[in-house]
């Protein structure tokens, strides 16, 4: 079994199973898996500690079983294992920002929290912790013809923005044209939620039209990064991954105009497995790569 697959099945395995008396020891025993490193797969591929995750799904269920009338919330509280109900209602209020007796008056909407989607990456165990598998090289020059624009991330529909350029520079390009492609993160400012989307693919496939422009990519010295999924959907695990790789690694950030390369083999492909290159600060050891 993949290790995707594993903690895949470990989150259906706790949903099936919200009621009972679950733990880190439990779940991992029952896929007759070390619990040390269970915990370390686990949140590699989720982003969360087990524990905190374990919390966040009980608190979840406990929204239904409140608007259930004929529970009480001593009743809700003891059905999901917390050890009083006076810590049942700690961790409602730290996580929804109200009591859960004011939903249970209808006093307040909740909204739940997603199951977390399990990132498909390879891996590698160093000194214990599991990170992204990752290789330090440079992303060589590159001149490229595409579309770009902005994306504000405190709006709503920025997923959709980008979704929808992607597919405006699929549908210029010809079926039989085949190659890479290439989008390009940039120019984010500190506390800013604005930055600047380039899709590309190599200036020798030109798109003749008026909107496409091309742009030179510098030589960056890069820590590199392969996953498969949905980059909109990966973010936060991105984010985990990264900082655990610079902890790692003893390395820097570079500070750079680009933020993140994504890379595709196909254009043709965008939905398939890609590369993920962040710029970093080379250093004199690092000369060979």
């Amino acid at each position: 079994m993949e290790h995707y697959e594993l903690v895949e099945n470990a989150l259906v395995y706790i949903e099936d199973n919200i009621e009972e008396s679950l733990s880190l020891e439990s779940v991992s025993n029952h896929f007759n898996i070390s619990k040390f490193y269970f915990h370390r797969l686990f949140s590699a591929m989720t982003g969360y500690s087990f524990n905190n995750y374990l919390l966040s799904r009980r608190l979840n269920t406990s929204v239904s079983l409140i608007q259930n009338k004929k529970l009480s919330l001593t009743d809700v509280a003891y059905r999901l294992n917390f050890g009083t109900p006076s810590s049942f209602t700690r961790a409602f209020k730290r996580q929804y920002g109200i009591a859960p007796s004011k939903l249970k008056e209808n006093m307040a909407k909740i909204n739940l929290t997603p199951i977390p989607l399990v990132v498909r990456k390879p891996i590698k165990n160093i000194n214990g912790d599991i990170v992204t598998d990752f290789t330090l090289e440079e992303f060589n020059a590159l001149r490229i013809c595409g579309i770009a624009f902005v994306v504000d991330l405190a709006t709503e529909n920025y997923k959709l923005k980008i979704r929808t350029h992607s597919k405006m520079l699929l549908d210029n390009i010809n079926q039989t044209i085949n190659g890479p492609c290439y989008v390009i993160y940039s120019n984010c400012q500190p506390n800013s939620t604005r930055f600047n989307v380039l899709f590309g693919i190599p200036y020798d496939i030109q798109i003749n039209k008026p909107y496409y422009f091309t742009d030179d990519v510098p030589s960056i010295f890069c820590a590199k990064f392969k996953y498969f999924g949905d980059i909109l959907d990966i973010g936060d695990v991105l984010t985990t991954d990264f900082a655990r790789f610079l902890k790692i690694s003893k390395l820097e950030e570079e500070e750079s105009n680009i933020e993140l390369i994504q890379a595709f083999e196909n254009v043709h492909q965008l939905d398939s497995s890609y590369h993920l290159y962040v710029p970093i600060k080379k250093h004199p050891i690092d000369s060979e790569y």
